[in-house]
């Protein structure tokens, strides 16, 4: 039962239904890709056959010359520039042997459409010149009776049947129709025009002057319309000047000829060699976070992505021979076996020249021997035209007999010579040049440790097979890799392995050592020159170039490295507001004017006294190794120091804040606000993202503000008793109620009372884990914290005055401790965002107020009581503070 390809059809890519006939031929849409895939299959095909490849062949209209072949097993793809568009049709089928259907239309007919026009016009002196003598000044002349060649680019008329007009220029009357040349053919969408009959023209020219004018129009036969250029316009080839000079009567008919080519060897990377490999796969195998891992990078997949070299192509001659038995011209099986491999090769191939040179032995006489060689050659000719090669790139010539000679004493008579001494003259060589494929090298990188401990990879190349190299033999692809450890450069002292397997492992280290004395110059790891190691894997279809590296693999040291940084500003900024006189508030007011002294200084010095402290360390040799760097500064960088002092104002505002809130209410308060103290932890280090070749400089930032803003609140409660004459709406009736408790008794005793509420908080800004990638940007992959510590303490000492008691005045008889409810906070937004000036922060300080809430027991001799308190002593309070601008 019959197996192959029964019919094809289109499955992606436009194309005109109307102009279409389904399973016959199929009309598409320009400058745009469409493929065609097996639709039916004969019906002893295999499932296992029909994953196999088929060759695709594109064939001229008549299905002599097959244009171009390709092995494919997903389809052929397929694009009609608007040149080539018209009613010409190509054929295109596929097979499995490669070999066409002459009796089955299994293929399908294609076309192209789009609007016909006239693109360029020209006319010469010269086939294919470049130098077109059509101008508008009359400054280039042919006479009557030259030979003229008309030129034309065409768009939609491939194929088509065109007439050719030739009009006179008139001045003052209507131009004339000078002469009509039909039937002229459009040959890959141009028009050759080969005219012998300018003497004729003079004939019909009327009132003829010393320099005439003449243009063409040009008519579609089939639609009997003119062709307009991009512009709209009929008139052609703008304009022929003649001059009125008879050069010869002669008149040929004119000839339409076909485009002159420069056949040249195809360029393009993508090949279709069956010596090839099609993939390559590295894995590596490390730990992460106490787990073992394996990354698979794909660096190479059937040529996508890469780029041919930017130089001169590397060209490589191939040659073969056929030999032949005395005075044949028979082609024998090996023969055809070789001829058919280069068939093969040079319809996947387009465009490379084949020369053909036949060859004869000197038995015989010369003149029959040159023909005999000639006609070696014209079969080998054939042999390749009957097989669908255009015989336009084949040139065949018959180079006689190998030391030629007609010696009349016998040396080329048969008689006097063993005709086997001669089998390697009876022979045609075959020859042709075609572009190798040279692309650029792939890059890969990969984090190793040192020499010492080194990474191990796994690289695997898929689908290598060299055996059809169509190279000479001693030049042929072997199916290897070598790879060469050159270290950081080529020299004497490379280590080279090769490969016989088409999976292995290989062994890379980076130039770090393990017990380096200077890691510091490895800070920047991307930055560092990696060790390097050359792989080469070559095939006909990539990387040809057995100079060129095909992956160069990168070693670069895995030393990761942490830095912790922590500045802190070292002031005090203890504030007092309406504090009465007298020794029990003394601690307030020596420590209010010593935080004063120290913001005087710092106003007359502009320093802020700052302490920096930074922890640098390092470890490498997958983790084997580790090394740190701690030193102190104090004042030493200034820019670090401009960023705090930004900050020493910043909190200096919120002090200066509280304090006014303070005095609104007159409550005896005293404010400790804490200045910023700034953290920073780094890490940076290579890593592989998302199995890409390349490796990205990783960067893990941790930072933060702890405090942001710190403070305590230190309210007197006794003396914002009676530092007002009444329990108004600015005293403090909670606080009064628990004095009239006490002052009955105690006042007895000469008793003094402290009662104290210190209200604490930390506003903290912490971002936790920020990474950076090189290429990726920015992943917030940890969180940021914004909040704080909150709360408040109450304090109630009574002392009582001892007299008796020698060198003691005042002993404490009792003491009240007790814990409020954390209603109340001190802190705020850090907002950092940007407007027209720039970057900035702004802090905004809230205070919830103070919400006093006290439950008491006490028992002091005769003296005892429990109570509870819950009242607001200070209201809720928001402030936007200025913005600092940070650039």
């Amino acid at each position: 039962m019959a197996k192959g390809v029964k019919k094809i059809k289109v499955i992606k890519g436009n194309y005109y239904p109307k102009m279409s006939v389904p399973g016959q031929r199929v009309t598409i849409v320009p400058n745009q890709d469409v493929t065609f895939q097996v639709d039916e299959w004969l019906p002893g095909t295999t499932a296992e056959d029909k994953k196999k490849p088929v060759i695709w062949m594109r064939q001229t209209n008549d299905r002599k010359i097959i244009i171009y072949q390709a092995p494919s097993a997903t389809g052929y793809t397929f694009r009609i520039d608007k040149q080539y568009c018209g009613s010409y049709q190509f054929y295109i089928e596929a097979s499995f042997s490669g070999k066409r259907d002459a009796k089955n239309n299994t293929g399908l007919y294609v076309k192209g459409w789009c609007e016909p026009k006239i693109i360029t016009s020209k006319w010469t002196t010269q086939r294919g010149s470049k130098n077109s003598i059509k101008n508008q000044n009359k400054t280039k002349f042919i006479s009557y009776g030259h030979i003229v060649y008309l030129n034309l680019t065409t768009e939609g008329l491939n194929g088509n049947t065109l007439t050719v007009e030739l009009w006179n220029q008139q001045t003052a009357k209507a131009d004339k129709l000078i002469h009509v040349y039909n039937n002229v053919q459009v040959i890959d969408g141009e028009v050759n025009l080969k005219i012998e009959n300018t003497y004729s023209w003079m004939a019909h020219v009327d009132n003829i002057q010393n320099v005439e004018e003449f243009y063409i129009k040009v008519k579609d036969s089939a639609s009997k319309k003119y062709i307009k250029d991009n512009l709209g316009d009929e008139l052609h080839g703008i304009y022929l000047n003649v001059k009125n000079k008879v050069i010869t009567t002669n008149a040929n008919v004119s000839k339409n000829q076909t485009p002159t080519k420069v056949y040249k060897p195809d360029v393009n990377s993508v090949r279709q060699e069956p010596c090839k490999f099609e993939v390559i796969k590295i894995t590596e195998s490390e730990v992460k976070d106490g787990k073992a891992s394996n990354t698979t990078v794909k660096i190479f997949d059937n040529g996508k992505g890469i780029r041919k070299v930017q130089s001169a192509a590397l060209q490589e001659r191939i040659e073969r021979t056929i030999y032949y038995k005395f005075d044949s011209t028979v082609i024998d099986k090996n023969g055809e076996a070789i001829l058919n491999n280069v068939l093969k090769f040079l319809l996947e191939h387009k465009d490379s020249t084949m020369n053909l040179s036949g060859y004869a032995c000197v038995i015989g006489k010369q003149n029959y021997n040159k023909g005999l060689s000639q006609r070696r050659a014209d079969v080998v000719k054939k042999f390749f035209a009957d097989g669908g090669l255009d015989p336009r790139r084949i040139i065949s010539v018959g180079k006689g007999e190998i030391d030629p000679t007609d010696d009349k004493m016998g040396r080329d008579n048969i008689k006097y010579k063993n005709e086997k001494d001669y089998e390697n003259n009876r022979r045609v060589d075959i020859s042709f040049v075609f572009n190798a494929h040279d692309a650029q090298t792939v890059n890969y990188e990969v984090v190793a440790p040192t020499e010492s401990t080194k990474k191990e990879l796994t690289i695997d190349i898929a689908g290598f097979e060299t055996n059809e190299c169509f190279r000479d033999s001693k030049s042929k692809h072997k199916k290897q890799t070598l790879m060469v450890d050159v270290g950081q450069a080529i020299d004497a002292g490379d280590t080279k392995q090769t490969f016989a397997t088409p999976s292995f492992r290989y062994k890379v280290y980076s130039n770090i050592s393990r017990l380096n004395v200077a890691p510091i110059k490895y800070i920047w790891p991307s930055a560092t020159n990696p060790n390097q190691f050359h792989m080469h894997v070559h095939s006909c279809r990539y990387f040809s170039n057995e100079k060129r590296t095909t992956v160069l693999i990168k070693a670069y040291p895995d030393i990761k490295w942490e830095l912790a940084l922590e500045f802190q500003v070292n002031v005090s900024n203890y504030k007092a507001a309406n504090m009465p006189p007298g020794n029990i508030y003394a601690k307030h007011q020596e420590k209010a004017r010593q935080a004063g002294y120290k913001r005087y200084r710092l106003n007359e010095t502009g320093k802020v006294p700052i302490s920096i402290g930074v922890g640098l360390s390092a470890e490498w040799d997958a983790g084997r190794e580790k090394r740190s760097f701690t030193n102190e500064f104090s004042d030493k960088i200034e820019i670090v120091a401009k960023m705090i002092a930004t900050a020493v104002n910043i909190v200096q505002n919120a002090i200066n804040y509280a304090q006014s809130a303070a005095k609104e209410t007159a409550i005896p308060v005293g404010f400790n606000v804490r200045y910023p103290k700034f953290t920073v932890v780094g890490k940076w280090y290579l890593e592989r993202v998302n199995e890409r070749a390349n490796l990205s400089v990783i960067g893990e930032v941790g930072f933060g503000f702890k405090p942001l803003i710190g403070a305590e609140v230190v309210i007197d409660i006794i003396g914002a008793a009676i530092a007002v004459a009444s329990y108004g709406a600015t005293g403090n009736p909670a606080a009064a109620r628990i004095i009239n408790k006490f002052r009955g008794g105690l006042e007895k005793l000469g008793a003094s009372v402290t009662f104290t509420a210190t209200f604490y908080g930390e506003l903290e800004m912490m971002v936790d884990a920020l990474k950076i990638d090189s290429i990726n940007g920015i992943n917030m992959q940890g969180k940021t914290t914004i909040g704080g510590k909150m709360g408040a303490t109450i304090e109630l000492s009574i002392s009582v005055e001892v007299g008796t008691v020698k060198g003691t005045k005042v002993k404490p008889i009792a003491t009240f401790k007790a814990a409020a409810k954390a209603d109340s906070y001190f802190g705020g937004d850090f907002v950092i965002d940007s407007d027209t000036t720039g970057l900035f922060i702004q802090p905004v300080l809230k205070f919830s107020g103070v919400v006093l809430s006290v439950e008491i027991e006490g028992e002091v001799g005769w003296w005892k009581s429990n109570f509870k308190v819950e009242e607001k002593v200070m209201k809720e309070e928001t402030y936007y503070m200025d913005k600092k601008y940070l650039t």
